[in-house]
């Protein structure tokens, strides 16, 4: 499993670095090295995390499903019930 980790404190450029990093996480997913990979958004500086975490870039891009981004609480959630 893969997991790239983005934090945004203030605004900045993070934003504008999600969609090629869910590129490389589903190419590296595609070649067979992993199962699944997960791009997990934390900080408080994002102003299209919920975009993101909510299925925004499926219009655009097409990903696998093992490919997933979530907010961290989300993330965390999932984690603590064993659901990754």
């Amino acid at each position: 499993m893969l997991i790239s980790l983005k934090w945004q404190q203030t605004s900045g450029t993070a934003e504008q670095k999600v969609p090629f990093e869910v590129i490389c996480l589903a190419h590296a997913v595609q070649q067979g090295g992993y199962n699944k990979a997960y791009l997990v958004l934390g900080g408080a500086g994002w102003s299209l995390r919920d975009f993101y975490a909510n299925k925004g870039l499926d219009s655009f891009l097409r990903l696998p499903a093992e490919v997933r981004i979530l907010k961290l609480e989300d993330y965390i959630a999932l984690a603590n019930q064993g659901q990754l």
